[in-house]
């Protein structure tokens, strides 16, 4: 029977100051790409009016990333067990730096869309690539918090995005406020190159070679626990990409009758909530790895009682209960990383990108489902009027028919996972 440290070699006896530089530059080049991925939320009304365009065609841009992210999980992850997480993070940083140099340059909506596709694959590789360095260079007992510091920091590319980016859009332009952020890129890129290397000279995992291309795929697929770390991730997530990347905004302003301040607040509050709450979430995972599941089935039960509050009354909501709406179910993103921790830890040193590419995968698809199928809904009601709180919330309660889907589908693997891959109460009951 594998045990989930045992099973991917964790606790190198790495240098520690090599191990913070290594992480540091790794995390940089995330929050990098962090900035790039939110440059164009931030670019609306400019966007708009370079491609002459209305605002349903702009949200084509979001749905493409995200389709574009999540459909090269796997090929991403493949590619981080055969190549390893330096030249996958400096080929991410180059294409979204190609992408944003595209970005700028172009001024009709298909080759736009094809440069937001660059910036989507150059996405799509970097963050599983850099929380596979953690576990190569720190023991396994700070793996899963260090997994949660790196996606909090890495948040704060937007930063980026939302204070000097917006400030050179306008008062420098489009085009060299575009070139900048290619700049950025080119410079993650160089740091990856320069600074981050796959794992420490010694120990353990210096005899460990790259595998041929399409070894260990198949492994990967068929193994319960990458499977529950897929489930996990969109169970946890897939309703919070909704909100923050398509429908929270229209829903709060349109349907909830927010001034856009009250919704930019609520939008606000979910970052201070993943900040304040990932590191907890994260020390909980080391501490506790064999109740991984039942921390995000528990959170799960905390995403659907925020989604109620705002489903089940007929009336708008106070601004004190949408921000315990907001509150709940922004626990979500850091509990998704603990998916990618169950899929890691059951697999060995050379399946570890794939398994995590997968599971990194599940928040993203289910949000593309539930986006597109949203816009449907909303579309048959409304009749193209503007949308109500009646048609938001007959649409939203499709979140609640993929939270079903996905808490059944954690609990199914869960099983298969403690009756295949470990003795029993080894694993994450």
């Amino acid at each position: 029977m594998v045990e989930p440290e045992a099973a991917n070699g964790a606790g190198p006896t790495a240098p520690r100051s090599r191990a913070w530089v290594v992480w540091g530059a790794a995390l940089a080049v995330y929050a990098a790409a962090v900035a790039q991925r939110t440059s164009f939320g931030v670019a609306g009304l400019e966007a708009a009016e370079r491609f002459t365009v209305a605002a349903t065609v702009l949200s084509l841009f979001a749905v493409v990333q995200v389709v574009v992210y999540a459909l090269l999980q796997l090929p991403v992850g493949v590619a981080l067990d055969r190549v390893g997480s330096r030249v996958m993070l400096t080929v991410g940083a180059a294409t979204m730096a190609v992408g944003q140099l595209a970005m700028g340059l172009v001024d009709t909506v298909p080759l736009a869309l094809v440069a937001r596709v660059l910036i989507g694959a150059g996405d799509a590789m970097t963050f599983v690539s850099a929380i596979r360095l953690v576990p190569a260079w720190f023991p396994a007992r700070r793996v899963p918090l260090l997994t949660q510091v790196t996606g909090i920091i890495g948040q704060l590319g937007q930063v980026v995005s939302a204070v000097p980016f917006v400030l050179a859009l306008h008062q420098l332009g489009w085009t060299p406020a575009f070139a900048g952020l290619s700049a950025l890129g080119l410079l993650a890129a160089v740091a990856a190159v320069v600074l981050v290397r796959d794992r420490p000279a010694e120990g353990p995992l210096v005899v460990w070679t790259p595998p041929p291309l399409m070894a260990g795929l198949g492994p990967t697929l068929r193994s319960a626990a990458t499977w529950l770390g897929f489930w996990s991730h969109l169970v946890s997530a897939f309703s919070l990409h909704v909100f923050l990347l398509m429908w929270g905004y229209p829903f709060l302003v349109q349907g909830e009758g927010l001034s856009s301040a009250q919704a930019g607040g609520l939008f606000t509050l979910s970052v201070v909530v993943a900040i304040v709450s990932g590191p907890f979430i994260g020390e909980l995972t080391g501490r506790y790895p064999a109740r991984r599941s039942l921390m995000v089935l528990a959170v799960a039960v905390a995403i659907l009682a925020g989604w109620l509050i705002v489903l089940i009354p007929t009336t708008p909501r106070p601004l004190w209960q949408l921000a315990v709406f907001v509150v709940l179910i922004s626990l979500g993103g850091p509990t998704s990383l603990v998916g990618l921790d169950i899929a890691a830890s059951f697999a060995p040193a050379e399946r570890m990108g794939s398994a995590t590419g997968v599971a990194n995968a599940g928040g993203f698809i289910g949000a593309v489902v539930v986006m597109l199928a949203v816009g449907v809904v909303l579309d048959h009601r409304s009749g193209g009027a503007v949308a109500g709180l009646a048609d938001y919330r007959a649409a939203l309660w499709l979140v609640v028919a993929l939270w079903v889907v996905g808490v059944v589908a954690v609990l199914v693997t869960r099983d298969l996972v403690r009756r295949t891959l470990v003795h029993p109460g080894d694993e994450a009951r």
